[in-house]
């Protein structure tokens, strides 16, 4: 199924996005035409849709939010699916941008 590599792509390149200094991050989905854009706003991140801005957030609520989903969809995982190592190494470099962010050393 593309969700797990659509989903492995999100984390790969939200966590690049949160962590580095780029304004922007436009994402779209393995094999899809679904697309989601960040941006960075003066006091967080804007997600927004092909129709508008669908959220505001500070970027370690978005991190932590992402991450959450992230680790409760590798749970449906296929076992032996071949996309799970990826899967599990894009959740394991994620998860310290999140914990970096819960005890106070965000940006």
């Amino acid at each position: 199924m593309m969700i797990y590599l659509s989903v492995t792509q999100l984390l790969d390149s939200l966590r690049a996005f949160l962590s580095g200094n780029g304004k922007t991050l436009t994402f779209t989905g393995v094999d899809t035409s679904f697309s989601l854009v960040f941006r960075r706003i003066k006091d967080g991140i804007s997600v927004a849709f092909e129709d508008g801005i669908i959220a505001r957030t500070a970027s370690d609520e978005l991190a932590s939010a992402v991450l959450g989903a992230a680790a409760s969809l590798s749970a449906t995982l296929p076992p032996g699916d071949p996309a799970a190592s990826d899967y599990a190494d894009a959740l394991a470099a994620f998860r310290p941008l999140v914990s970096r962010h819960e005890h106070g050393g965000g940006h």
